[in-house]
């Protein structure tokens, strides 16, 4: 869509509801699959990454409270959108999205929600209202310290409010412009510390939704041993996991899918932890 937008001077609209669609499917039919799929996106540019994986964390919990809901379609397609401006901000004074910006260089990228609707208004492309909405509002605060407006609570409608909790999280717990990425409980705690920022009840739904232990989470186990979160259980613990390192043996890898009955093998789970830290590479699990 980007490389259409910007070579050819078109929005490709039928491109953008064929994802929103292939989305939607995906979470109907296999939404816990999809959620370990989420994890181990790494070859995309890091904006094309958190639009999917926040569009995909949205698509669910709309589902999950009205699987009919008209504008749900609508919504996703805003949210797959909104940040696409920045890779349209690429200038001389931004040279890459990859570099760890100037205090400069993160004001800039602000200007992406402007610069994204100015060219979609240049190409004559006119957005649904529950779309537009995301599109300009998902970087808006409860408290007026978002951008690019400035809006207060009382201006954001839920599908905003409900967005920023997503996108918030999904930044917390990923490594942006340097900064070490948080585990699930401690990126929770940190958006339950600012009630005037983002809604409570709302953190409260996304944490009934993905738990404390999330799939795609790598997790820790007494017996020394990492395994991605394959899938948890009605209580949100891991039900089922694969099995990657051994750490006392740390040149060694391992593929072994465990159910939590054959748990005793690897001890009882610690927590989630960073990949990085362990030398796992996401790139290399298939």
């Amino acid at each position: 869509m980007l490389m259409f937008t910007k070579n050819k001077d078109l929005f490709p609209e039928e491109s953008l509801y064929e994802c929103v669609d292939s989305l939607l499917y995906m979470v109907t039919q296999d939404r816990r699959g999809l959620q370990y799929a989420l994890a181990f996106l790494h070859d995309e540019p890091e904006w094309v990454r958190h639009a999917i994986q926040v569009s995909s964390q949205l698509a669910m919990i709309l589902i999950s409270r009205d699987p009919y809901a008209s504008q749900t379609r609508e919504t996703v397609a805003g949210a797959l959108l909104h940040t696409m401006g920045k890779p349209l901000l690429i200038s001389e004074q931004l040279p890459s999205l990859k570099i760890r910006m100037s205090p400069s260089q993160a004001e800039l990228l602000k200007e992406h929600v402007v610069a994204l609707n100015n060219k979609l208004t240049a190409l004559g492309w006119v957005a649904s209202p529950a779309c537009h909405d995301i599109i300009l509002n998902a970087n808006e605060r409860l408290d007026g310290s978002g951008y690019p407006a400035g809006k207060q609570a009382a201006e954001l409608s839920e599908r905003v409010r409900l967005i920023s909790v997503i996108k918030i999280i999904n930044k917390l717990t990923h490594e942006r412009n340097g900064q070490h990425p948080r585990q699930p409980l401690d990126a929770y705690r940190w958006v339950n510390n600012c009630p005037t920022i983002y809604e409570k009840s709302l953190l409260v739904e996304y944490i009934q939704h993905f738990g404390l232990y999330p799939i795609g989470s790598l997790a820790k186990f007494s017996n020394g041993f990492l395994a991605w979160i394959m899938d948890v259980d009605a209580k949100g613990m891991p039900c089922k996991v694969n099995v990657i390192k051994n750490l006392s043996f740390r040149d060694t890898s391992i593929d072994t899918v465990l159910e939590n009955n054959d748990f005793t093998q690897i001890g009882r789970l610690e927590g989630t932890v960073n990949p990085t830290d362990y030398n796992i590479h996401m790139a290399n699990h298939p």
